[in-house]
């Protein structure tokens, strides 16, 4: 799982799994150990078609528990009706047409309809079929019924299907359903609040083919774009030039810029409509003067040659000085600090050149290019925190939450 998207922290809470017929039935064994990783519970029930594709032990070997059968085969009679007692959310992944097709017209024939018909929390369906089946009206008109009552789509995808048809009915990447069934037992405190999130590099052309930039994998800001989201944010994921798989949602939109300008100009665009600016891109505070088009010849210069850098606006700077009332900047700081005292002393004088409302800093050596990271915090209140090294969601989290009581 990628760094920016292994979240933990739901102990205690429990999805049940429901699995329908389709080749991507194996895929959702995945999902099992992904979501305990997370610390929440999993348990799982398998349609007779599904198990045409794959065993209840292999979901049994992988955690789940309990994993349901049939109707009337298990040792309780009350199986039907204990993933709407145990579980916070119930996910059907894949979710086949005649499952749909079940829910939307109440029917209870086997053990998941039962179990998803007495289920009164969040439903997620991630649906898998032949792209016939997908846009038949019939189905259309399903999916159509179930958003209204409040189930929550993921997918499907357009692309190439087991049979070799082609069209919208993969299922979806599992890293969506993945956070859709965290998303589904998330409390949503974030809701209603729109949040910008700077990430990434900056890429200053010199010619056409070089460029000056740094080492940034923008992984922290993914994990803060991707937990804002989780809570029930509207999110806008500026980002430099980084390879990140980011949700696709209707509340979760990419743009991408290239250079310290774009993403500057991006950035304008988008900041009178947010509540919470975060800026964690780590900007190129200096761009080359470009060399002209085409591509810079060796020949030209065999004896060495000389750069001259030109300055870039301070991003985190201008918008904080350009916020309206209510809106809330936090920046953050990479420090070439060898102790924490030094750490501490910087990211203060930050906090009041950069005039933000909290700071979070990092040595250099704790933050490029990990999954994790150990911070000082630091706000406009007065408060101040130095958090052990931990993973970088994790701090994305607790940033949130930070942010929320200023």
């Amino acid at each position: 799982m990628d760094a920016h998207l292994r979240f933990h922290g739901f102990t205690g809470k429990r999805l049940h799994l429901g699995v329908c017929g389709s080749v991507a039935a194996f895929r959702a064994a995945e999902l099992v150990h992904k979501w305990q990783d997370a610390g929440a519970g999993v348990s799982a029930t398998l349609t007779r078609a599904a198990r045409q594709f794959i065993t209840p032990l292999t979901f049994e070997a992988l955690g789940a528990s309990p994993v349901y059968g049939d109707m009337f085969g298990g040792q309780t009679p009350f199986e039907h009706l204990e993933p709407g007692q145990t579980a916070h959310a119930l996910v059907l992944a894949p979710a086949s047409a005649d499952m749909l097709a079940r829910l939307a017209a109440g029917r209870a024939e086997d053990m998941l309809s039962c179990q998803a018909l007495a289920f009164d929390g969040p439903i997620v369906a991630a649906p898998a079929m032949n792209p016939r089946m997908w846009q038949n009206p019939a189905t259309q008109a399903n999916v159509a019924l179930l958003r209204e009552r409040g189930v929550t789509f993921v997918g499907p995808e357009s692309g190439v299907v087991a049979c070799k048809d082609e069209g919208p009915g993969r299922f979806a990447d599992l890293r969506a359903v993945y956070l859709a069934g965290l998303k589904a037992l998330t409390p949503q405190d974030m809701e209603g609040v729109t949040v910008l999130v700077t990430l990434g590099p900056t890429r200053e052309d010199w010619d056409d083919v070089r460029f000056w930039t740094n080492a940034s994998t923008g992984t922290m800001g993914a994990a803060l774009a991707v937990a804002a989201w989780l809570r029930g944010a509207r999110v806008h994921a500026l980002c430099g030039p980084v390879d990140l798989w980011l949700p696709a949602d209707p509340c979760f939109h990419r743009h991408d810029a290239r250079s310290a300008a774009d993403m500057l100009d991006k950035a304008k665009n988008l900041w009178p409509t947010a509540d919470i600016g975060i800026f964690t891109a780590a900007v190129a505070d200096f761009r080359p003067e470009p060399h002209g088009p085409g591509k810079f010849k060796k020949n030209l210069a065999e004896d060495g040659f000389s750069l001259r850098f030109l300055p870039n606006q301070d991003i985190l700077r201008l918008l904080a000085s350009e916020r309206r009332e209510g809106q809330k900047v936090a920046g953050f700081a990479a420090e070439a600090a060898e102790t924490s005292d030094a750490l501490a002393h910087a990211v203060r004088r930050k906090l009041v050149s950069k005039g933000a409302d909290m700071v979070v800093g990092n040595k250099l050596a704790d933050g490029f290019g990990r999954g994790s990271n150990r911070v000082f915090v630091a706000d406009i209140k007065g408060r101040e925190e130095l958090w052990p090294d931990q993973p970088k969601t994790d701090v994305a989290w607790n940033i949130l939450s930070w942010l929320r009581t200023l």
